[in-house]
């Protein structure tokens, strides 16, 4: 168990007393009404195929861990692109995969100084909310994402928070300082990017057309010792899907995909 205390999810029902979400348990459906597609899970989540034999067969320390809450923070910057990180390859969950910036809750803690605070510590960029902050959606975690890939070992309910910068990528770009510890690399997605990235659906066949894209993404790789570099990383990587078996692959995570759609009907939506 953690030493440190976590914010977990609760649920009830009706006038019930809230109680402690199971870590077998799926919260999605109390979290939304029907036909709500801002609170979403895959079609795919471990936790709703396991059978009453492999929930049974989850550590009990596992177990006992409840669901945690974490706070991802889409920005978007003045000229219309948003910061995506790619996870270093020594984390544990999830490694080499690109998300935005975020991570757990704190005890006495706003979702926006949370997210602010995550910000911070992954990326160096310290900002001050401009305009108010808006919740794009909800979404269920598991890891590993597919249960042919091994018994769940973490489950998070992921809030993805909208911030606007009045600055632009360029600006911004010039006070990034990554955590490597945390980071790898970073990347400022604008919107042709970010709609061919949501259309590689995970756990879905076919091919990803890439006739109005060129070449491949500008990034900027960290080293260890925190060093800044350009580099470009060819599209295909970022139009990967979450593989059922076998080892992960750099790809988009399917909670961010979720996210950047949500992020694109924002969009048409002021």
């Amino acid at each position: 168990m953690d030493t440190v205390r976590r914010v977990l999810v609760h649920v009830c029902r009706e006038r019930a007393a809230p109680q402690r979400a199971l870590f077998v348990q799926s919260v999605t459906g109390h979290l939304s009404d029907e036909g709500d597609d801002e609170v979403e899970r895959p079609a795919f989540c471990p936790i709703k195929h396991l059978s009453v034999t492999e929930a049974a067969a989850i550590p009990l320390d596992v177990q006992q861990r409840g669901v945690d809450v974490a706070v991802a923070v889409i920005l978007q910057t003045a000229n219309g692109r948003v910061l995506l990180t790619r996870r270093a390859k020594e984390l544990r969950i999830f490694p080499n995969v690109w998300v935005p910036p975020g991570g757990h809750l704190e005890l006495d803690e706003t979702l926006l100084e949370a997210g602010l605070r995550e910000l911070q510590e992954e990326t160096g960029l310290k900002l001050k909310p401009e305009g108010a902050p808006k919740i794009l959606g909800l979404w269920e975690s598991v890891h590993p994402p597919f249960l042919s890939r091994g018994l769940p070992e973490r489950h998070h309910i992921v809030v993805y928070m909208l911030l606007q910068s009045s600055q632009s990528h360029l600006q911004l770009q010039a006070s990034l300082a990554p955590s490597p510890a945390e980071v790898s690399g970073c990347l400022w997605a604008d919107v042709q990017l970010v709609r061919a990235v949501v259309s590689s659906v995970d756990g879905e066949d076919g091919e990803v057309p890439l006739s109005d894209l060129q070449g491949g993404a500008s990034v900027t790789r960290v080293s260890s010792d925190g060093a800044l570099s350009d580099s470009t990383l060819p599209l295909e990587v970022l139009l990967s899907r979450a593989p059922a078996s076998g080892p992960d692959v750099e790809r988009v995570s399917t909670g961010t995909k979720f996210a950047l759609q949500l992020w694109l009907r924002s969009l048409e939506t002021p």
